[in-house]
């Protein structure tokens, strides 16, 4: 979570580009709040007493950001992406990639136990 909001910053264009339509007009702040979500999901994941909190945001944020990757299959990969993010089927192979991540987010949002998870 930490890398992916820190590349929001660092690398924003790619990001830019897959905001759904109806939120184009608002890319660079979409963009910018995700990466703050997602750089506090990490922290919170990284803390043992927070790591609950930080599983319901990673969950909330995966979730939220989800159509973004809809988005980028529709739009048939990122153009001038290369041969990986400009595929249209490496773009329609990360949307269900989604689903897993949902599932780990959503295992870490119950009690913490002792073994601190």
């Amino acid at each position: 979570m930490a890398a992916a909001g820190a590349l929001h910053f660092a690398a924003p264009r790619p990001y830019e580009q897959i905001v759904p339509r109806p939120l184009a007009g608002q890319a660079e702040l979409a963009v910018a709040a995700s990466g703050m979500v997602e750089m506090t999901a990490a922290v919170l994941l990284a803390v043992p007493r927070t790591r609950r909190a930080g599983a319901w945001l990673t969950f909330a944020v995966l979730l939220a950001v989800w159509p973004a990757n809809f988005q980028m299959a529709l739009d048939g990969g990122l153009p001038g992406g290369g041969p990986v993010t400009g595929s249209p089927a490496v773009a329609w192979l990360r949307v269900p990639l989604q689903v897993p991540l949902l599932l780990w987010a959503w295992r870490h949002t119950g009690p913490v136990s002792r073994s601190g998870r």
